[in-house]
């Protein structure tokens, strides 16, 4: 649910690149790389930019080790991490911008056929997406309590590096050894914003700080009797190793030198960084109160729901579609014999102990085998309603104990494209108290099946298509999509009790008052508190939830809007297909034409679904 959560390990890992299109590596071959290989004039046009497409991606990839790691590729730079400099973003927006006048030039648009063409449009949006980000790269954030560099390169050591030789061990030890200098770019980052007025909120520095401070925390970095995360990490996948004990410790001792040194120099240099700066945050208040912050808001609104719509606009849709999932709310308010009004019943619910798994670690493992009994569910009725059925595995975990205090309520990981890594659905465990059983049961099917997971499989899946199509990322359609997943699945007779579908809803709401309360904080000057307010009174929400999602909002402006508008967009073209088509209407048809394409931007989506209602019905 949160980026990319559904985005590429891309919404943590890569956040600040992410935002200007920026992966480029520490390497010298990379000038080598980033050299032009002209498509031959004796191929069609179709194959001659189909060679451009892969080209530049190919390009991209190898400029970036952590793409190649999310990848599942293994290649000379598995030891090493992106630069995050500014030089080297400025560097990727001239080869963006060199790439886009390329396309414009040397291809004739009208010779492609219709495939070819839409693979046109992808590119051009996505290139002038890039170059619209670049502008207001200095309003990014280097690092939250929601997105962060500090906890999520760690992770890509975690699940994005395994071990499977000696060799695999020395570029783990090497991309520890090389923490110190991206963790010194980002303090370098962090100082050059706040020279320019932009400071992360107050409200983010007690979190991101803990953060940072748990990373070189824990045995043996300290006395504590838990171990250093990474450390266990390495320690658990070397002993796996088929090598002599004498190897195995040598490259222990390795690690945990390097842990010792440039890791915790590079974490501390960055903390110092963050301590100074602490001082100079002295609001909580949205993007309209950072220079050119409004129309840094509006960027922001195109690139997570790729459509031009105001604040305004998303805020009053945000109203309607709250005031409606009341109405639904009530009726099962109603259906249950609950008495009182609907704020009595949210309180009723906040507190119902069958909303509630047992407190502890008993109560995480009965989430867990719970979570994969539904997946298992729904994966032998897929048939029913795709006519492509996901390849990769699909695991259910804890979020990390070192990182739930400022890890999302729930995220999904992808899969490697070969498959060979299973997409990995986290769920947030931290406070039982605070997970609730009947929302849970929603979110379950939103990232794994049928929702992200499904999603981003088939996409990879896909045959024929450029590679940039079957990896990219939208906040709209795939957040979108997670969310439709979530009402697919009450069609699918998944929601077993009146209070399960009630879960559905609230979690429904929950993405409409996003609408309302984004917009509210970055555009209509709201408090924290107001925002806070506004959800207390309007879902049953737990209080800690609450507070998690506000605060999100604040330093992640817009993201949180894509849920909504990318699931109506869905609906809406849904019932343009049922309505043209009547009788014809397939609903397998109408997912393959949705997910078929790879992820889109919502116009070009449009575009696909309306050829797909053209074809059906035989125009």
């Amino acid at each position: 649910m949160v980026l990319s959560k559904t985005y590429w390990l891309q919404a943590i890992v890569v956040a600040a690149a992410a935002l200007v299109g920026v992966v480029l590596a520490l390497s010298p071959t990379s000038a080598v790389l980033a050299q032009d290989v002209s498509p031959s004039a004796g191929m069609s046009e179709d194959a001659r930019l189909s060679a451009f497409f892969e080209n530049v991606y190919e390009r991209r990839v190898a400029e970036s080790p952590m793409s190649q790691a999310r990848l599942g590729r293994r290649t000379d730079a598995y030891g090493e991490w992106d630069d995050f400099s500014d030089a080297h973003s400025t560097e990727q927006n001239e080869l963006t911008r060199r790439d886009l006048a390329r396309l414009r030039s040397e291809f004739d648009y009208d010779q492609l056929g219709d495939e070819a063409k839409l693979s046109y449009d992808v590119f051009v949006f996505d290139a002038e997406r890039r170059l619209n980000n670049f502008k207001y790269r200095y309003h990014h954030y280097i690092a939250t309590q929601h997105i962060s560099q500090v906890s999520g390169l760690p992770t890509v050591l975690q699940n994005l590096h395994p071990i499977t030789t000696v060799e695999d061990a020395e570029a783990y030890i090497s991309r520890l050894q090389n923490l110190e200098t991206v963790m010194k770019q980002f303090a370098t980052l962090v100082r050059t914003r706040a020279e320019k007025g932009i400071i992360v909120p107050a409200v983010s520095f007690p979190y991101v700080i803990a953060d940072a401070r748990a990373v070189i925390s824990g045995a043996p970095l300290d006395e504590s009797a838990e171990a250093n995360a990474i450390f266990e990490d390495f320690r658990t996948k070397v002993n796996k190793l088929d090598v002599n004990s004498q190897t195995k410790s040598a490259l222990l001792a390795r690690a945990e030198s390097a842990l010792k040194g440039p890791v915790v120099r590079g974490y501390e240099a960055f903390i110092a960084a963050t301590v100074r700066l602490q001082a100079q945050a002295s609001n909580n208040d949205g993007v309209w109160s950072l220079p050119d912050g409004a129309a840094y808001y509006r960027n922001r609104i195109k690139n997570h729901t790729t459509v031009d719509m105001t604040a305004e606009e998303i805020h009053e849709i945000g109203l309607s579609e709250v005031a409606r999932i009341h109405t639904e709310m009530s009726a099962i308010k109603e259906r249950v014999g609950f008495e009182g009004d609907l704020q009595a019943f949210f309180e009723f619910v906040r507190h119902d102990p069958n909303n509630r798994f047992l407190d502890g670690d008993e109560g995480r493992e009965q989430f867990l085998a719970e979570a994969r009994v539904q997946i298992g569910e729904v994966q032998q009725v897929l048939g029913r309603y795709f006519n492509r059925l996901p390849k990769a595995a699909i695991e259910v975990r804890r979020v990390e104990p070192w990182r739930e205090a400022t890890g999302g309520i729930a995220f999904y990981n992808r899969s490697s494209a070969d498959g060979s890594r299973p997409g990995i659905y986290y769920a947030n465990l931290r406070d039982m108290k605070n997970v609730q059983r009947y929302v849970f049961t929603a979110i379950t099917y939103h990232e794994s099946i049928p929702g992200h997971h499904l999603q981003n499989s088939l996409a990879q899946d896909l045959k024929g298509l450029p590679a940039f199509r079957r990896h990219g990322s939208y906040g709209a359609y795939g957040e979108g999509w997670a969310l439709y997943a979530e009402q697919l699945a009450k069609e699918m007779g998944f929601y077993k009790s009146p209070m399960q579908d009630l879960g559905r809803l609230q979690n429904e709401l929950w993405r409409s008052v996003r609408l309302v309360v984004d917009t509210g904080l970055h555009s209509k000057k709201w408090t924290i508190e107001d925002g806070i307010e506004y959800f207390r009174v309007n879902t049953p929400l737990s209080e800690g939830d609450i507070k998690t999602e506000v605060e999100r909002y604040l330093v992640v402006p817009g993201q949180a809007l894509s849920y909504k508008i990318g699931m109506l967009k869905i609906l809406e073209l849904r019932a343009k297909a049922k309505q043209t088509l009547g009788d014809q209407f397939d609903l397998r048809d109408f997912h393959d034409a949705v997910l078929g394409a790879g992820p889109l931007p919502l116009p070009i989506l449009e575009q696909v679904v309306d050829a797909y209602i053209s074809r059906a019905d035989g125009f």
